[in-house]
């Protein structure tokens, strides 16, 4: 497990989160990311982009009052609970 502080990147985090998770993290491995959550826009976006990168988020938190705290999992996702109702059909 490795930690990473995004925080100087302010918004603009997403990026350098799945670099990380490319180049820095192995198969299995979990990475915890720490950012600032400023409007609260961030936690919904990450998810998604975390999600789309074919990765699993497994904890979301508030760490203080500007920071948020994620852990993600290189292994792909369960499918979404529509995208898996979409399949069964």
């Amino acid at each position: 497990m490795k930690r990473y502080d995004l925080r100087p990147l302010k918004d603009d985090f997403y990026d350098r989160m799945l670099e990380l998770m490319d180049k820095d993290i192995a198969d299995g491995e979990n990475a915890i990311f720490l950012f600032e959550i400023g409007d609260f826009s961030p936690i919904q976006k990450s998810s998604d982009v975390i999600y789309e990168a074919g990765y699993t988020m497994m904890n979301s938190l508030k760490f203080n009052e500007v920071d948020w705290t994620i852990v993600v999992k290189k292994v792909q996702p369960e499918p979404k609970d529509v995208e898996a109702k979409e399949e069964e059909a």
